[in-house]
């Protein structure tokens, strides 16, 4: 078998398992939705002075895309894979003759798709019912971000199993990490009512550069293509050290065998 068809047998595997996990499914695809629904229907006619009166509703797109980025990629990953390390799936999976970059690359295709599929929905509901119009110019940077912030992102998700003890402390642990974040970088408090020391701790971490590169994006102010280079060289970087992480720590056998 080809590599090519691997990796396609090894997707549609993960997507089938994802789709049909109720819990899965709600917090990667439904939570979201409900983020931008509440956020912008409270908040969206307020303006943010400090950006040339964009309206909040405009700034909430791109910050809950941010958040089901993550959700798709870090966070799903980092619980999934450490569900099946510990369930023994990983080291059964690590036996056949697949190769393991066709499972790593099965199941990252599985979370960047899902996460296109969140792009797609949030983009539409904030077009058709807050009237957010996405600039047609800026298109070309904000799959850039998507595609560079999506990869990151996985490599984390990847990196942080090899610090995630057991199954039951993965949803915790994630949570943990990305929560703080999410306020901090200013997906769900405008970045207005936050300290600007804050924002300067926030911007060191990659979900807040991938925010403002995506919000540049919808930015209907914004010139020119909208590219935000130097906030995704700090998301990319984040994204190699997750890798490097992952190369040297990444398991596929239950931590109990390890011991």
């Amino acid at each position: 078998m080809s590599g090519a068809r691997l990796v396609w047998h090894q997707f549609r595997f993960d997507q089938k398992i994802f789709w049909r996990n109720p819990a899965a499914v709600f917090f990667t695809i439904m939570l979201p939705i409900i983020f931008l629904f509440i956020f912008a229907t409270i908040f969206g006619n307020h303006t943010i002075a400090a950006r040339h009166g964009l309206k909040v509703k405009t700034y909430y797109v791109p910050g809950i895309i941010t958040l089901a980025v993550s959700s798709a990629t870090l966070v799903s990953l980092a619980i999934s894979l450490t569900r099946s390390r510990e369930d023994g799936v990983l080291k059964r999976l690590r036996g056949t003759p697949a190769p393991a970059w066709a499972i790593v690359a099965g199941r990252v295709g599985n979370s960047i798709v899902v996460s296109a599929l969140m792009v797609v929905l949030l983009t539409a509901i904030g077009r058709i019912v807050y009237g957010v119009h996405l600039p047609g110019a800026t298109i070309p940077a904000i799959v850039v971000t998507l595609l560079v912030g999506a990869s990151a992102f996985s490599c984390l998700g990847f990196a942080l199993t090899s610090v995630i003890p057991s199954e039951e402390a993965a949803p915790a642990f994630t949570n943990a990490i990305v929560l703080p974040l999410y306020f901090l970088s200013g997906v769900f408090i405008p970045e207005t009512e936050i300290p600007d020391g804050v924002l300067h701790v926030a911007n060191v971490f990659p979900v807040r550069p991938m925010f403002e590169a995506l919000l540049t994006g919808f930015d209907p102010t914004t010139t020119g293509a909208g590219f935000e280079p130097g906030r995704l060289a700090v998301v990319a970087a984040w994204g190699l050290l997750g890798l490097a992480i992952a190369v040297r720590g990444f398991a596929w056998t239950p931590r109990s065998e390890r011991s």
